[in-house]
């Protein structure tokens, strides 16, 4: 699984003016399933989200994860958007290739694994829609951005 993890203020998933998905403080998560991936690598990507420590303590160091973003229990949210684009592949020219992220039936079932686990483990979880055409609006954080890769 591919990932770009964002730290936000805010985020949304936009679907033909409709707002479908919306967190306040949080991280915006856009999600690529690779075609070598299962569900245990789906399990593993969720898992490193969810612990992943980019958020400030009382000190300013990056000490807390999405689960307890205020070091006192407060959760944080999650938005998780499909984007296979983060596959693209431009070695061989100036238009991007595809080739290298899953199939789509593949795809659709590990992003609807992870958001199904996120939901067991985490009290915010938001979506956009599968292969839809999406606007994410986000106010990103820090900025704090990190790509996320688990094979």
């Amino acid at each position: 699984m591919r990932g770009v993890v964002q730290r936000v203020l805010s985020a949304k998933a936009v679907i033909d003016g409709e707002t479908v998905g919306e967190i306040g403080q949080g991280l915006l998560v856009l999600v690529c399933a690779m075609p070598t991936d299962t569900e245990a690598a789906a399990g593993r990507f969720l898992d490193k989200l969810l612990k992943l420590r980019i958020f400030e303590n009382d000190a300013g160091k990056l000490h807390h994860a999405v689960t307890d973003i205020d070091g006192t229990g407060t959760v944080g949210g999650l938005l998780l958007v499909s984007q296979f684009t983060l596959a693209a592949d431009v070695t061989g020219g100036n238009r991007p290739s595809f080739t290298a992220a899953a199939p789509p039936d593949l795809a659709r079932h590990l992003f609807d694994y992870v958001v199904m686990q996120a939901q067991q483990r985490h009290a915010v979880v938001a979506t956009g829609r599968f292969a839809a055409d999406t606007q994410v609006h986000l106010v990103n954080n820090g900025p704090i951005t990190i790509p996320l890769d688990i094979a």
